[in-house]
């Protein structure tokens, strides 16, 4: 038998009375009833209630005993007094008369505690992560981590997809974020990067005859810390497939997401075939290419209306006039919300770094009327020529907004999600994924003026590849993709460009010369002019996909180990000097002097 337990503190029942049984686990709450001491004993699994008398020679010793210190008890399994039942535990109808307790650890005083579920300060809690991780629902978080990653690789699995293992030290990335750089001993002088991500390898592990892979993948970036983002490290699902166009790699990526967030969550899916919308529509109807689709408030063009004659809004007027768009959102039956709430909205925008959002409210006496502050710059048929753009109605208000296409954009994409939180119109009991399609190729740097790349160098363009046009090149469009599931981008992906001619020009596009493309890319190029089967991925992030699944907004609900803001480990003192002979072996000097 084991000396520690013979149950684990979830285990035991009813059923189990009478029994003579050994528990192990950490000291979770006290509560001392004077001549009775009640403890919860927990471990991994659960929670038990014991109980000892102050007659029992351990009484003293376990009145001592500071919270968190393991114990060893061995007790007989007794059935709880009616009214005294905890039926929220798995062993709420039964508790353990204790006979002799061993402290097997014993705790120092604790600088936070684990019982309960209250906030404490960001370095305490990363300082001391072994003791946040013991708290309740940061222990099933991680749980939670670890069955998703377990389920998604037995998944794929069912799909036909086989798990390799990349490089972890590769060559430096010229494109993308910055990378982490590892010196090399045996090479002087040379570094190593830990991969971005493994797009080249799992590209090369296509033209190497492999037909479908995946592996849960370790991603390193040199990047500022973001809430949906670690400061050093990430994992994604990464994944690519030969011989499949754009709606192959959906497939495999809809089954795989429809039975992931069936299983784990109790939420419903809005939709079990997600919708493909095309970027410029996103951008138009939402504000961006990262929808929540929960969300039922439209952004409609209402540039024209500022072109008419019987619409004396001169502000917006001369902003038409010189190549500003307008746009707007309805909200539907507001106009008996008061005047606060209009201006709270107006007054938001204003503090996210807009000029504010114009306002009115469709009303109707005798005739259709705007009402608000710049209604009566409208006539009534200008007025009914917005309410059939927008699907508006009698005793809908309209928030609007005009500026540079971009700044529109930006704007009310936040005053969507805004105003819907504020009006509660959000159904928080719903996953709505979605594809965003047709992304640009290339696009304009509002900076140089110059053409570049919009997302993905390495993708396909779309349409008749031997005749593209490329005088025209803000017109080609990509099989590029992303998925999105309630206003959070989950991955991007593509159909690569496995013809290295084509690749060629479209580089030239975006002014690189064929050695530039030859010096930067020389291993894929090598690789896709030994014969290169058509290819696919993508790459959904583990984290997020975990982060939705549990609730919660921030990275570190569902990490072990993760950094703070300034990508330090708090726990590990990480990152730390070394000592000089290591960085002798490796021919470094460090520059003490400030930048």
């Amino acid at each position: 038998m084991n000396k520690y337990r013979t149950h684990n503190c979830a285990e035991l029942s009813e059923k189990d009375v009478g029994k003579e049984i050994s528990l192990s686990g950490w000291l979770h709450r006290k509560r001392d009833h004077g001549n009775l001491l009640f403890i919860d004993l927990r471990d991994h699994f659960g929670l038990t209630q014991c109980v000892i008398e102050n007659n029992n020679k351990f009484f003293s010793i376990l009145e001592k005993t500071k919270h968190e210190s393991v114990l060893n008890i061995i007790g007989k399994v007794v059935k709880r007094e009616k009214g005294t039942e905890n039926l929220e535990l798995n062993t709420g109808k039964i508790e353990v008369d204790i006979k002799s307790i061993k402290i097997l650890s014993e705790a120092k005083e604790l600088p936070m505690p684990v019982f309960g579920e209250q906030d404490y300060p960001e370095d305490i809690r990363l300082k001391y992560r072994f003791l946040d991780l013991r708290r309740e629902e940061m222990h099933k978080n991680i749980m939670l981590r670890s069955k998703v990653i377990s389920f998604i690789r037995s998944e794929m699995l069912k799909l036909g997809f086989l798990e390799y293992q990349t490089p972890i030290l590769t060559s430096s990335s010229p494109e993308g974020a910055r990378d982490f750089l590892v010196p090399s001993r045996l090479n002087p002088g040379k570094f190593y990067a830990l991969p971005q991500a493994p797009q080249q390898f799992k590209q090369l592990i296509m033209m190497s005859g492999f037909d479908k892979y995946f592996q849960i993948a370790p991603c390193f970036r040199d990047e500022d810390a973001r809430a949906d983002r670690s400061p050093g490290e990430f994992y994604q699902l990464d994944v690519e497939m030969s011989f499949v166009e754009q709606e192959d790699v959906f497939s495999v990526v809809e089954k795989l997401m429809v039975s992931l967030f069936k299983k784990f969550s109790s939420k419903k899916l809005t939709y079990d075939n997600f919708p493909k919308i095309p970027y410029k529509e996103a951008m138009l109807k939402y504000g961006t290419d990262k929808p929540d689709l929960r969300n039922p408030l439209m952004i409609h063009d209402v540039t024209n209306i500022f072109t008419r004659d019987d619409v004396t809004f001169e502000i917006f007027k001369k902003l038409v006039k010189n190549g500003s768009k307008s746009r707007c959102i309805v909200t539907k039956k507001t106009k008996d919300k008061p005047r606060s709430f209009f201006d709270s909205i107006d007054n938001w925008a204003k503090e996210q770094g807009s000029s504010g959002l114009a306002y009115f409210t469709i009303d109707k006496d005798k005739k259709i009327s705007g009402k608000g502050p710049i209604g009566k710059f409208f006539s009534e048929e200008s007025l009914k020529e917005i309410m059939r753009i927008c699907n508006a109605e009698i005793g809908d208000s309209i928030f609007l907004s005009c500026g540079k296409e971009n700044e529109v954009e930006r704007i009310l994409s936040l005053a969507r999600d805004k105003i819907a939180k504020d009006l509660e119109l959000i159904d928080e009991d719903q996953f709505a994924f979605c594809w965003i399609v047709d992304y640009p190729m290339y696009e304009l740097d509002e900076q140089t003026k110059k053409i570049k790349f919009s997302h993905n160098p390495f993708s396909m363009p779309q349409g008749d590849i031997d005749n593209l046009n490329f005088k025209k090149p803000l017109e080609i469009k990509a099989f590029q993709y992303d998925i999105v599931c309630n206003g959070v981008e989950l991955s991007s992906g593509a159909i690569r460009n496995h013809i290295p001619e084509l690749m060629y020009k479209l580089f030239s596009v975006a002014g690189y010369s064929k050695k530039d493309v030859e010096e930067k890319f020389s291993g894929m190029l090598n690789a896709l002019s030994y014969g290169a089967p058509p290819h696919g991925g993508i790459a959904p992030g583990i984290d997020r996909i975990v982060m939705l699944l549990a609730n919660v907004k921030n990275i570190r609900e569902i990490t072990l180990f993760p950094m703070n803001q300034n990508a330090q480990d708090l726990m590990m003192s990480a990152p730390s000097e070394v000592e000089l002979k290591q960085l002798k072996e490796l021919g470094i000097k460090i520059d003490t002097k400030k930048n």
